[in-house]
């Protein structure tokens, strides 16, 4: 069996049983429930589809799914947008034949380059705006000098640790670094799964999803919560040992001419304590770059 088949199992059965069958008006209610959530035969009848093909699906037997068998099943189960997309992916049999067969030791070429255009951008930032590129399977690929500062020392770092979700769960400074860990964690574990739904060629993001389900505990027990969600904006805690708690806001901006790269700009309020210390820290890190 696949890699898409080993996962399509895991993630319905974990949408099943995220759902309460009473709230949907089905009968028996929990009485008589000898495990959380819906039954097989209950989507089934949901989606409007037999029990026999349902079980099919979900074990990664079926063929060809047609995207209306999906989108009822993504119905039935009350997926989310992200959810739907990675249910659609991982159902596609073009896509199947790409992700089976040695996947972990696929995503090992030469990382995308960022454009000189892209790199002035970020410069031009370099101010008290950290600014990140990231790359599939949330690859570091290019920062500018205070972004390279204000948590880990990205210049510091060999090339094969320059990256996001590696940095969250093996670097050993990351849980003093990131006081909001566990849920900076579950972010990055469900991006890389909304990713791999909404990018045809996977196998970057696969190569960095095999790494770490062998290497940490911690990324396995995330990624066995079969969450997806993208992550385009929000607010990242961080403390930093010379200038204190940052409390950033974050937006990531897809390059449009750059597939599976996003540019990511982290600001504060004017006059707040995280604006002075992003000041405090660039003065810093401008007096040492000469």
């Amino acid at each position: 069996m696949g890699h898409a088949e080993d996962e399509i199992g895991p993630f319905l059965k974990a949408r099943r049983a995220a759902l309460d069958a009473a709230t949907l008006g089905l009968p028996d209610g929990f009485a008589r429930r000898r495990v959380r959530g819906l039954r097989r035969e209950e989507v089934a009848q949901l989606a409007g589809v037999s029990v026999d093909y349902y079980t099919r699906i979900e074990q990664g037997r079926a063929h060809a799914v047609s995207d209306a068998v999906v989108d009822a099943v993504a119905r039935a189960l009350r997926l989310t947008l992200d959810e739907h997309t990675y249910l659609r992916n991982i159902t596609q049999a073009r896509r199947r034949a790409s992700a089976d067969a040695g996947v972990c030791d696929a995503g090992r070429g030469p990382r995308p380059r960022v454009r000189p255009q892209i790199q002035e951008l970020l410069d031009a930032m370099d101010d008290t705006v950290p600014a990140i590129v990231y790359g599939p399977g949330t690859d570091i690929l290019a920062w500018n000098r205070i972004a390279g500062r204000i948590s880990f020392d990205f210049d510091a770092l060999p090339e094969a640790d320059l990256n996001g979700a590696r940095l969250i769960f093996l670097n050993p400074d990351a849980k003093a670094l990131l006081p909001e860990w566990e849920q900076d964690a579950e972010e990055t574990v469900a991006s890389l799964r909304a990713e791999i739904g909404r990018r045809h060629d996977q196998s970057r993001v696969q190569r960095v999803v095999c790494d770490l389900r062998e290497a940490s505990e911690e990324f396995r027990h995330y990624w066995e919560a079969q969450a997806v969600w993208e992550r385009s904006r929000g607010t990242k805690r961080m403390l930093h040992p010379e200038v204190g708690e940052l409390v950033l806001t974050y937006e990531a901006f897809a390059l449009p001419t750059d597939p599976g790269q996003r540019l990511c700009t982290y600001t504060a309020p004017k006059g707040s304590a995280t604006e002075k210390g992003l000041r405090a820290l660039a003065e810093r890190v401008g007096a040492t770059a000469f």
